[in-house]
């Protein structure tokens, strides 16, 4: 973090003011001088555990989660966007009901976070809070909407979440719902419904940016040619690295940056997901980990991992990964990448396998030739500028 450099900067001061011999301390690498920040955290699933703490640190070999104080300093992840994610469940009144309830309870949990942890992170609104915390020496948590299910019909609601801080949202996740069909479901709507168009002019006089991940190329196509302001793909991949119906072809890369907008570059789909039925089985237990008590919690961690031993979940690593990270920016152009791996919602490969690992894809981008800014762009700007340009 920026503060790291500063404080570094301040003790090389004091020891040249006093006219001592005292080496200059040694300037703070790359990575930690930059605002860092992803825009698609799950980690609020966690937050609800019994005895589990976001400030604790936690393992890989113990725990599931990929994302907690601690690990947000060894990675230099200075913030993002931490998920309020609901299932797709039915069309139906008690279905929105439902998964309304979940959303408010989740965005709760993301606010009680914060409040247990005040000295450490703070919320986020607008890309300036962003700077100011950072220069406080605090982390930035912003609110996300994955899956605009929960608001049923009534788009009061949209009011409603961003009043709770909610400044970036998608409108549908893995199936097709009320606003819009989804990349992993048969069309439809052949993009966005009626109520989905209504939902994006919503989006755009309130100042949310909208978040085309998990969209069908249709309703991908008409958020980019509808929307009066630039959008984002919180956590998406580049089909040319796996032909996926979730991943994003360059010709639209190409089309998003024409009109300002930016994809956050994920770990995921790279290859085909191993869900097999012993995996499915533990996927379903994770999405409820926050009801599980602790020894259940760490029996799925144990099962988990023995899996693994036998059946990773992705093929590729993190080699793969930041091939497909400078092909999305020979395409793209620094403008309009960013980062959004999924941590705690599938995310992370082999050698990249939480955020403590954040650096070596600094490194990797520096010694490609991109210049500091640019690289800042990509790990913060992009992703700020495009909060700023939202009409409010």
């Amino acid at each position: 973090m920026k503060r790291i450099a500063i404080l570094l900067g301040a003790t090389a001061l004091a020891a040249c003011s006093t006219g001592g011999d005292k080496p200059k301390a040694p300037e703070a690498p790359l990575h930690g001088r930059m605002l860092v920040l992803d825009t698609h955290l799950d980690t609020p699933l966690h937050f609800d555990r019994q005895g589990w703490n976001f400030a604790d640190r936690h393992t890989l070999a113990t725990d599931l989660s990929q994302l907690d104080i601690p690990r947000m300093k060894d990675g230099n992840l200075d913030g993002g966007f931490f998920a309020i994610y609901t299932d797709q469940g039915p069309l139906t009144a008690a279905g929105y009901a439902a998964a309304l309830a979940h959303a408010r309870k989740r965005s709760d949990s993301i606010d009680r976070m914060i409040a247990a942890n005040n000295g450490a992170i703070g919320a986020a609104r607008i890309a300036d809070d962003a700077r100011r915390l950072d220069r406080e020496g605090k982390l930035i948590a912003f609110k996300s909407i994955e899956n605009s299910y929960p608001l049923g019909e009534d788009l009061s609601l949209l009011s409603e979440f961003y009043d709770k801080g909610v400044r970036l949202a998608g409108p549908v996740h893995g199936l097709n719902n009320q606003f819009a069909d989804s990349a992993t479901d048969k069309p439809r709507w052949n993009g966005l419904s009626p109520l989905g168009e209504k939902w994006l002019a919503e989006m755009n006089r309130l100042g949310i940016v909208i978040d085309a991940s998990h969209s069908s190329d249709a309703t991908f196509d008409q958020l980019l040619a509808l929307s009066k302001y630039p959008i984002l793909l919180s956590h998406s991949s580049l089909r040319s690295a796996h032909n996926h119906p979730r991943n994003l072809d360059e010709g639209r890369l190409k089309a998003l940056a024409a009109k300002g907008g930016a994809m956050c570059i994920s770990t995921i789909y790279m290859s085909e997901m191993k869900m097999s039925p012993a995996r499915a089985k533990l996927f379903a237990d994770y999405e409820r980990i926050g009801e599980l008590a602790p020894e259940a919690q760490a029996e799925l961690t144990r099962q988990w991992r023995e899996l693994d031993k036998t059946e990773t979940m992705w093929a590729a690593d993190f080699e793969d990964y930041m091939k497909m990270v400078l092909r999305a920016i020979e395409v793209g152009g620094v403008d309009h990448v960013c980062f959004g791996a999924d941590w705690d919602g599938g995310g992370g490969l082999k050698g990249i396998e939480d955020i403590s690992a954040l650096p070596k894809v600094t490194e990797r981008l520096k010694q490609a030739g991109y210049s500091d800014a640019d690289i800042e762009k990509m790990w913060s700007g992009n992703i700020l500028r495009v909060l700023a340009a939202q009409g409010k």
